[in-house]
């Protein structure tokens, strides 16, 4: 199945194919900076499986940790998505892809939560082991 998403001005469209690795919310201050919201809910594809179909020229970019290469259209400056080059993988922001079917199944970095969220999903201090974090969960009395 194909997934298809754009910009906020429509100038940079994206596809994203077969099924994501994973979704979720992230709680980290990059996350909530760069986005200006308490937290954000994201969709990770195989790098291979995402597409720039539209507006290339268009897409521009900022690394300020030197991991995540976050992705925007420079005409209307809406979050696109975020590569990963080193864990091959790419996190496409949910609200991009509206005809996905959004199953979040973690919270992320939910040490550095500035907004509390009262639900069942496992809450990460920062990230799973598998992919560089400690795989430690916030306590539930936190």
């Amino acid at each position: 199945m194909t997934h298809k998403g754009s910009c906020f001005c429509g100038a940079v469209e994206i596809a994203v194919s077969g099924d994501p690795v994973d979704m979720g919310y992230c709680h980290c201050q990059s996350c909530r900076s760069y986005s200006g919201a308490p937290f954000v809910a994201f969709t990770i594809w195989p790098s291979d499986n995402v597409a720039v179909t539209k507006g290339a020229e268009l897409i521009g970019g900022y690394n300020k940790v030197g991991t995540s290469d976050r992705k925007y259209c420079t005409q209307c400056g809406g979050h696109m998505f975020i590569d990963h080059p080193k864990l091959g993988v790419v996190d496409v922001r949910a609200a991009i892809l509206p005809t996905v079917d959004f199953e979040p199944k973690a919270h992320l970095s939910y040490a550095e939560a500035v907004f509390a969220v009262s639900d069942d999903l496992p809450k990460f201090v920062d990230f799973p082991a598998e992919i560089g974090g400690s795989g430690k969960l916030v306590d539930a009395a936190d």
